[in-house]
């Protein structure tokens, strides 16, 4: 008999997770501070029906999911009914996931990757490699920021700030997919080389090919609306 929880509750909108357009995040993301030993024992207890299990698992992954949806779309809305259906799908593979062939946030990653190519290959927007992550806090919107400069300092950080993140943003939307999602994956998910070819199931030389073809078309991207990248 299957002890899982009825439905995948309590579902978290961006607001009650912190996340949202222009909120700031803090560096320390809940999901990364599991060992995937911690996440398998989680898993574990979800399958077997503890609810508490599953809003934990929820809470500390939330912010990743939501924001590989947003990145993606730009839409805050559509990237809530996306993560909401990442959840879904989440909640109904958990049997499958196996710390010993990947990490927790790997297979996060993939299973909205893989939710995010469908989608977009069934509204036939455009043809997709994707998926982008999680959350946009503090310290990611500095890793791109610390790559430009401007040579007017401003007492309006904050206003520049939001500004800037704006301008990359509208940028990502540009770059061609396959390249958009491996620079975010790198420069704002934090994950490393092997990671992220286990994602996109691509060669690590590709990734590296990848991320950095993506990351010169970015910086001319950027350099068109008056910053210059360094």
């Amino acid at each position: 008999m299957d002890k899982r929880p009825q439905s995948p509750d309590p579902w978290l909108r961006p607001q009650d997770a912190g996340v949202g357009s222009g909120a700031r995040r803090s560096a320390d993301r809940p999901g990364e501070r599991h060992l995937d030993a911690d996440w398998q024992l989680i898993v574990t207890r979800c399958l077997d029906g503890d609810s508490t299990a599953w809003t934990e698992l929820v809470k500390a992954h939330h912010r990743r999911v939501y924001g590989l949806c947003y990145r993606f779309t730009g839409s805050p809305h559509d990237a809530e009914d996306l993560a909401q259906e990442v959840f879904l799908k989440i909640y109904g593979n958990l049997a499958t996931f196996d710390v010993a062939k990947g990490s927790f946030q790997t297979w996060i990653t993939t299973l909205t990757r893989n939710l995010l190519v469908d989608h977009f290959r069934r509204s036939k927007q455009q043809r997709v490699t994707d998926s982008m992550d999680a959350g946009w806090d503090e310290s990611e919107e500095r890793k791109i920021a610390d790559r430009l400069s401007d040579p007017r300092p401003t007492p309006h950080e904050h206003a520049a700030q939001k500004e800037l993140q704006k301008m990359v943003q509208a940028a990502l939307t540009k770059v061609s997919p396959e390249l958009r999602e491996a620079v975010i994956l790198r420069d704002l998910q934090d994950m490393d080389y092997k990671e992220i070819a286990q994602v996109l199931r691509i060669p690590e030389g590709t990734v590296k090919s990848r991320i950095s073809r993506g990351r010169a078309e970015l910086a001319r991207l950027l350099q068109r609306n008056g910053r210059q990248v360094v």
